[in-house]
C-alpha cells in the first residue's frame, strides 16, 4: 500500500512539476537561455518527482495511521470531545472566512478554506491537551451526570500505595471507580526507591510493586495521569489540586492529609478508617478470652490483642503475663490510632 501511494505521489509530482516548470519558463522571459530551458525543465520535474515520492507518505499515510491509533486509544468522552472541537473549529473557520472572502482575488479564494482547515486541525489538539480538566467539567453539566465525576475517580496517595493494603482492597471489588495514579506520585515513589537510606528504599520498592499488582489484579481500572502541577511544591498539595480540579476522591492513610482535604471539601477514603470500621464490634459487659503478652502503661496493666489487631488493656492483668485468661469488657474507646478496649479479669481468671 505504501509503495502504491509513493508511486502515485511521484506521478503527481511529475505532472505538477511539468506544469509549474512550463509556467516558470514562460514568466522567466530572457532570464533563462533557450539552450538551457530543457535542462531546467528536466531538473525541475525530477525534483518535484522525488519530492512527491518521498513526501507523500508523511502527508497521507503517517498522519492517518497516527490518527487511527489515537482514536483507538481514546475513550468515549475523549472521542466526543475531539469531534466537538473539530465542529467548533470548522464553524469558526466559516465565520472568519466571510470577511476573508471579501478580499477578492487569490487571497479571497484560498484563505477561507485554509483558515477553516487550520482551525479544524488545531482545535482538537488544543482541546485534548486539556481533556483531564474539560471532561469532568463537562460531565457535571450533562443531565443525570451531575456529581458522578466526583464518585468515579479516586486519586491514590503515595502513603496508600506504600501501605500495601490497597492491593488487597482493590481485589475485593469494594472500590467503585477508577484508581488514578498521577505522575507526581510515581516520581515520589521513584525518589523514595532510589533513596540511600535502606528503609526508605525498601518502602519505595514495595510501593512500585504494589502499583504493578494493582494493574494486574485489581477489579477497578487503574489509570496513569500525566498531571504534574509544576507550580505546586508539595505532593500533598498536588493531590488536593488534582482531586479538586477533577472532582476526584483521595485514597490515603495519612491523617494530616485527611484533615486538610476535609477542610477543603475534598472527599477522602482513609484506609485506616476502613480497617477500623470492619473490626469486630465489642460492647461493655461482653466476655471473651485474651492472651496477655506485654505490660501496659499504667501499673499492673496487661495488654493483649484480638485477631484483628485491636488492643485490649486489662486492668490488673500483668500477673497473668503469657497466659490466656477470661476477661469482661468495661469500656471501648475510639482513638485516632484505632479502637482501644479496656477490660478486667473475670473471677475465674485465677483458675485459667
Amino acid at each position: 500500500m505504501t509503495r502504491i501511494i509513493q508511486l502515485t505521489g511521484a506521478l503527481l509530482g511529475t505532472l505538477i512539476g511539468f506544469a509549474l516548470g512550463l509556467a516558470l519558463l514562460q514568466r522567466a522571459g530572457g532570464l533563462i537561455d533557450e539552450a538551457n530551458r530543457p535542462a531546467f525543465l528536466t531538473a525541475f520535474v525530477v525534483a518535484t518527482l522525488l519530492f512527491g515520492y518521498l513526501a507523500i507518505p508523511y502527508i497521507t499515510i503517517y498522519p492517518v495511521r497516527r490518527a487511527v491509533e489515537k482514536l483507538s486509544e481514546a475513550n468515549a468522552g475523549e472521542f466526543a470531545l475531539g469531534v466537538g472541537s473539530i465542529v467548533v473549529g470548522l464553524i469558526m473557520g466559516v465565520l472568519l472566512g466571510v470577511p476573508l472572502a471579501q478580499l477578492g482575488g487569490s487571497a479571497g479564494s484560498l484563505l477561507p478554506p485554509a483558515v477553516a482547515l487550520f482551525l479544524a486541525a488545531m482545535m482538537p489538539i488544543i482541546t485534548l491537551s486539556k481533556r483531564e480538566e474539560l471532561l469532568p467539567a463537562l460531565a457535571g453539566f450533562l443531565p443525570g451526570r451531575r456529581g458522578r465525576a466526583a464518585s468515579n475517580r479516586i486519586v491514590v496517595d503515595t502513603s496508600a500505595v506504600i501501605d500495601g493494603r490497597i492491593a488487597d482492597i482493590a481485589r475485593t471489588g469494594f472500590i467503585l471507580g477508577a484508581l488514578v495514579v498521577p505522575r507526581f506520585v510515581l516520581d515520589e515513589l521513584q525518589r523514595i526507591a532510589d533513596s540511600p537510606d535502606a528503609m526508605r528504599r525498601n518502602r519505595g520498592r514495595r510501593g512500585l510493586e504494589m502499583l504493578s499488582a494493582l494493574q494486574k489484579d485489581a477489579v477497578s481500572p487503574v489509570e496513569m495521569s500525566e498531571a504534574t502541577y509544576p507550580e505546586v511544591a508539595e505532593v500533598d498539595a498536588k493531590l488536593m489540586a488534582y482531586a479538586r480540579d477533577n472532582g476526584a476522591a483521595i485514597l490515603t492513610n495519612d491523617y494530616n492529609l485527611n484533615r486538610v482535604a476535609d477542610l477543603q471539601g475534598i472527599r477522602v477514603l482513609n484506609i485506616n478508617e476502613l480497617a477500623n470500621a470492619v473490626k469486630a464490634v465489642v460492647h461493655p459487659g461482653e466476655e471473651m478470652n485474651v492472651r496477655i503478652i506485654q505490660e501496659g502503661k499504667e501499673s499492673g496493666q496487661g495488654v493483649g490483642y484480638l485477631d484483628d489487631g485491636t488492643m485490649i488493656v486489662v486492668e490488673g492483668g500483668l500477673r497473668f503475663m503469657g497466659n490466656e485468661i477470661p476477661i469482661s469488657v468495661t469500656r471501648v474507646l475510639q482513638t485516632v490510632a484505632g479502637r482501644m478496649i479496656f477490660a478486667q479479669p473475670r473471677g475465674d481468671a485465677d483458675q485459667a
